[in-house]
């Protein structure tokens, strides 16, 4: 039990798999589902702090090196052509809604990217990025409750 809570958590730190893949792993594997739900939020919600730090700290250093610069670029433009324009137009709910499609590339990682890149207040980028990943959630708990009782 304790092991596939760990992996739960784990998965929802992940940025292969977020809460979208913590929690459908934790229900799956006979864990509360009230339990995994509250845990892998926020497992998720602590991935936008350790994120900005990480940015704003950690990549001026790492950007020194070729190979992190090339790669760092890469996703800079993957982000925005994907989102850039729906987040500076929107502000805030564009944000929002952009974390809260449960789908890959989207999600706590990409916003704060993003969050970083277009210079949106840490404070409201946290609270756009919270809410989306407890919508999110929602989403994903609800779709892998149905499915597990037949009804999706």
């Amino acid at each position: 039990m304790i092991r596939d809570i760990v992996i739960a958590v784990l998965w929802s730190l992940s940025p292969f798999g977020e809460a979208k893949v913590g929690i459908p792993y934790g229900m799956l594997n006979g864990l509360n589902i009230y339990l995994v739900f509250v845990l892998c939020f926020f497992a998720n919600v602590l991935v936008f702090p350790l994120m900005m730090f990480f940015l704003e700290k950690m990549n001026t250093y790492l950007l020194r090196w070729k190979f992190y610069k090339k790669a760092a670029i890469s996703v800079a433009r993957r982000a925005k052509l994907g989102s850039g324009s729906k987040i500076q137009k929107h502000g805030f709910w564009g944000l929002l809604l952009f974390v809260m499609i449960p789908i890959p590339g989207t999600g706590v990682y990409a916003g704060s990217i993003a969050t970083y890149l277009f210079k949106v207040k840490k404070r409201k980028a946290f609270v756009a990025n919270s809410v989306g990943i407890f919508f999110s959630s929602v989403i994903v708990w609800v779709t892998t409750l149905l499915t597990m009782k037949g009804i999706a």
